[in-house]
């Protein structure tokens, strides 16, 4: 076989082979995705306002404090943030990241994760990086048979040989406060009534920091879309807005943001 031709092979070979991933700068981005296998800076996290999020003072306060504590390298809580959806957990996990960031510019950065997708290969990566991390668990639950998930989490939370690093702090939403998905049938146990259900809290008690989140009240609902619209500038009926909300089945932050961009699309306005 002539050179000519190993040549040509090798360079179709290079044409068709996968692109190697280059690795993430960690100092570099405002947040970041990791999938298991490496890490996606996210050049601009995207985040409401925080005076436009009604309805929710206390958990926002303590959120936003929190996250401001570990962006300055102090004592900071893992946190979960449970409850109604649709009440801004994630967003405000979000907020309270850009706000830290505005504060200390390089302080903090927001990753986004799932507990399957290599989490202690994560904390290993993270380990060496001069900067503190917000670690994203969005959506969190664990099915009623699946033991070794949660039980792999409060290792890491606490008590693990594989615990999250020094400069790393979870935060993990969840409809269900105990994560882990129970049953009444568990009340119920001949053996130990108890035993069950405290397996279960267990792994939320691992949580420094545990905040409910509920469905708004009507005054709370107007007053989300009255922030809004005022913020924008958008003209809108009380009588309208909760028109809007029973259609859609009910009252919470997201049902009253999806009002308001109707809002604007009506008046051929962008947000």
């Amino acid at each position: 076989m002539s050179e000519a031709l190993l040549t040509r092979i090798a360079e179709a070979l290079e044409r068709i082979a996968p692109v190697q991933s280059q690795a993430a700068d960690w100092l570099a981005f405002p947040a970041y995705v990791w999938d298991g296998k490496g890490a996606r800076g996210v050049a601009r996290l995207e985040a409401p306002a925080l005076d436009l999020m009604q309805g929710i003072d206390k958990q926002k306060v303590a959120v936003v404090e929190n996250v401001a504590r570990l962006a300055r390298g102090s004592a900071a809580h893992d946190m979960l943030l449970w409850g109604a959806r649709g009440m801004g957990k994630s967003a405000l996990l979000r907020a309270a990241t850009l706000s830290a960031q505005h504060a200390s510019p390089g302080s903090i950065a927001l990753v986004q994760a799932s507990p399957d997708a290599g989490l202690a290969d994560l904390f290993a990566t993270l380990r060496g990086i001069d900067r503190r991390f917000l670690v994203f668990l969005d959506d969190l639950g664990f099915d009623a048979g699946d033991s070794s998930g949660s039980r792999k989490l409060r290792s890491w939370l606490e008590g693990g040989v594989e615990a999250r690093p020094a400069n790393v702090r979870l935060a993990v939403t969840s409809n269900r406060r105990a994560i882990v998905e129970r049953h009444l049938s568990e009340q119920d146990d001949p053996i130990n009534p108890r035993d069950a259900v405290d397996d279960r809290l267990a792994l939320a008690d691992r949580f420094g920091l545990s905040l409910g989140f509920h469905n708004c009240t009507q005054d709370e609902y107007l007053a989300i879309i009255a922030g809004y619209a005022a913020h924008y500038g958008l003209a809108w009926d009380e009588g309208d807005g909760l028109e809007w909300s029973k259609r859609r089945g009910g009252r919470s932050g997201r049902v009253a943001w999806q009002y308001v961009t109707e809002l604007a699309g009506r008046a051929g306005r962008s947000l």
